[in-house]
C-alpha cells in the first residue's frame, strides 16, 4: 500500500486536479444552489392567505379594455350583484364597502412614530373574514378598532423605516408591536380611536376593518349617500371551473386576484432553476471528465511498476485503493465545501425572504444535504469502478504476456 502512494505521488499533476476541483465545486454548488432555492422560495408563492380562504375571489372591472365595455362605470349595480349572485357555480357574494370620510392615522411600533398619513378604510361581510371572531368585532362604543393590513404595507416598514431607523422588523407574530392612532372626521363630526393590527394579507391592497364598525362610522361621519361597491367578494364552488372564467370574460370582469400570476412565476423559477441545474450539471459532468483523464494517466504513467506490484502479490483491489481514496477524499472536500457555500448564500436570502414576508417559515436544509449525499455516492462509486477496470485491463495485458 505505501509502495503505491510512492508511486501515486510522484506523478500526481497539481494543475489538473485543481481544474478539477475547482470545476467540480462551481457545478456542484449551483446544483444543490438551485434546488435549495426553490424549495426554499415556491412556499412564498403556494402558502394560503391568512385572512381570506382559496375559494374566495374578488371580482372588478376592466374600465376601457375594449369597445363593448369601455366608457362604463366601475361600480356594480345592484343588478348585476344579483346577476352574480345567480350564477350556479357560486355560493355567496358579499360587497366591498368604503370609508366615506377622512382618516388621519399616526402608525407606531414600539411606541416609536413611524409615519403619519391619510388612509381610507374598506370592509367586506364578516363571513368573508377566515379571522376568529373573538378578534375580528367591534360594538359600538369600543374605542379600539381590529384592523387588517396589506402585505406590502408591512414590507414596505422592514425594508424602509426599519432599517433605516434602527427599529424592529415586524413578522406575523409581532403584530401587537403596531399601533394606530386614528383621527376620524366627517360630517361635522370627529373622534379618536386605537387601531389593533390583527395581520397581513397578500390578497387585499387596502386596510379592512370589521363590517360593524364600517357601517356605523359610515352612519354617524357622513351624510352623504352611500356609495356603490367598486368591487365584490365572492365565494365559488370550484375556482377551475370553466363557467367561471367564461362568466367572468363574458361581463368584463376582472379578478383581482394573483394565483394566475403565482402560477407563471412558479413556472418560470422552475424554469430557470431547471436551466441553472442544468449547467451546473454539464459543469459537474466536465469536471467529472477532468478527474477520470487525470486518473487515467496518473495510472499510465505507473502502469510498469503497477505491473510489478501485481506480479509480485498485491491484489488488484490494493494496487487501486490509493486512487479510489484519492478520488473520495477530493470528491468529499468537494461536497463539504459546495455545503458551506450553498448554506452562506441561502443565510443571505433567507434574511430577505423574512423581511418580505413576515410568515414565512423557513424549511429545512436536508434536501440539499441529501442531494449532495446522493450526487457524492453516484459520482464516486463511477470513479471507483473506473479505477478498478483500469488497473484490470493492466492485469489482463500482463497475462496476455
Amino acid at each position: 500500500m505505501n509502495l503505491v502512494w510512492k508511486l501515486l505521488r510522484q506523478h500526481i499533476s497539481i494543475p489538473q486536479f485543481l481544474g478539477f476541483f475547482f470545476a467540480n465545486l462551481f457545478g456542484m454548488a449551483i446544483v444543490l444552489l438551485g434546488y435549495q432555492f426553490y424549495r426554499d422560495v415556491v412556499p412564498v408563492f403556494t402558502s394560503e392567505d391568512s385572512f381570506m380562504k382559496s375559494d374566495f375571489i374578488i371580482l372588478g372591472k376592466k374600465i376601457g379594455a375594449g369597445s363593448t365595455i369601455s366608457g362604463r362605470s366601475n361600480t356594480f349595480s345592484a343588478a348585476e350583484i344579483d346577476e352574480v349572485e345567480g350564477q350556479p357555480f357560486i355560493d355567496e357574494v358579499g360587497v366591498f364597502t368604503s370609508s366615506e370620510y377622512k382618516i388621519d392615522a399616526v402608525m407606531s411600533v414600539d411606541g416609536k412614530k413611524v409615519f403619519n398619513s391619510e388612509l381610507f378604510f374598506e370592509s367586506v361581510p364578516d363571513a368573508f373574514v377566515d379571522a376568529p371572531m373573538a378578534d375580528w368585532k367591534w360594538k359600538e362604543g369600543e374605542r379600539e378598532v381590529p384592523l387588517i393590513l396589506p402585505r406590502s404595507y408591512i414590507m414596505m416598514y422592514n425594508f424602509g423605516f426599519a432599517q433605516s431607523r434602527s427599529l424592529p422588523k415586524i413578522s406575523e407574530g409581532l403584530v401587537g408591536m403596531i399601533d394606530f392612532s386614528l383621527f376620524i372626521h366627517g360630517n361635522g363630526k370627529e373622534d379618536n380611536f386605537h387601531g389593533r393590527v390583527i395581520g397581513f394579507s397578500s390578497r387585499l391592497n387596502t386596510i379592512l376593518v370589521p363590517q360593524e364598525f364600517m357601517d356605523w362610522s359610515n352612519s354617524y361621519f357622513s351624510n352623504e349617500e352611500k356609495s356603490k361597491p367598486s368591487r365584490v367578494i365572492v365565494k365559488v364552488k370550484d375556482p377551475t371551473d370553466e363557467n367561471l372564467g367564461k362568466f367572468i370574460e363574458a361581463n368584463g370582469y376582472d379578478i383581482d386576484d394573483d394565483k394566475l400570476n403565482t402560477e407563471k412565476t412558479i413556472y418560470f423559477l422552475k424554469l430557470v432553476v431547471l436551466m441553472v441545474m442544468v449547467v451546473g450539471l454539464v459543469i459537474s459532468l466536465l469536471s467529472f471528465y477532468i478527474l477520470m483523464l487525470s486518473i487515467y494517466l496518473l495510472v499510465q504513467k505507473n502502469a510498469g511498476k503497477l505491473e510489478n506490484l501485481l506480479l509480485i502479490g498485491y491484489s488488484q483491489g490494493q494496487v487501486a485503493r490509493p486512487y479510489q481514496w484519492l478520488t473520495l477524499g477530493l470528491n468529499l472536500l468537494v461536497l463539504l465545501i459546495a455545503l458551506l457555500l450553498v448554506w452562506l448564500a441561502r443565510r443571505y436570502y433567507l434574511g430577505v425572504l423574512t423581511a418580505m414576508f413576515p410568515e414565512y417559515e423557513v424549511s429545512s436544509f436536508l434536501p440539499a444535504l441529501l442531494l449532495g449525499v446522493v450526487l457524492l455516492v453516484v459520482v464516486t462509486l463511477i470513479n471507483q469502478l473506473a479505477i478498478r477496470r483500469k488497473i484490470a485491463k493492466i492485469w489482463r495485458h500482463e497475462e496476455n504476456f
